[in-house]
């Protein structure tokens, strides 16, 4: 499938968010883990054919794995009060994690969001 779409446009193509959650997860996230942090959209929600499905993003943080862990389960709750209460699943990469099969999957088929 071809895109003729400015590469900077072609994270809004390809991900089923809404500006408002976009923004919030963006928000939340450099709260939490740092103005540095990259927040990645991978799974369901980067095919439009696609219907329905939860939010699975993958955070990226300098922190140490068990400060991301803490740090984690206060975004999702201001997430969701933020956006309501959607199915939402977050994996964390740190630099004192195993790399894992999934974060290989967030990082070559997920959208880095922005």
């Amino acid at each position: 499938m071809r895109l003729d779409v400015a590469p900077a446009l072609v994270q809004y193509v390809l991900m089923r968010l809404t500006e408002t959650q976009r923004a919030e997860i963006l928000r939340i996230a450099a709260e939490l883990f740092g103005p540095d942090a990259t927040v990645t959209l991978f799974g369901s929600r980067v095919d439009d054919a696609a219907r329905g499905g939860d939010i699975d993003l993958m955070i990226t943080t300098g922190l140490d794995s068990a400060t991301a862990r803490r740090k984690k389960i206060r975004f999702l709750v201001r997430l969701k009060q933020r956006i309501g209460d959607r199915r939402i699943d977050v994996v964390l990469r740190t630099p004192d994690s195993r790399e894992r099969t999934i974060h290989r999957i967030a990082l070559t088929e997920g959208v880095t969001i922005q």
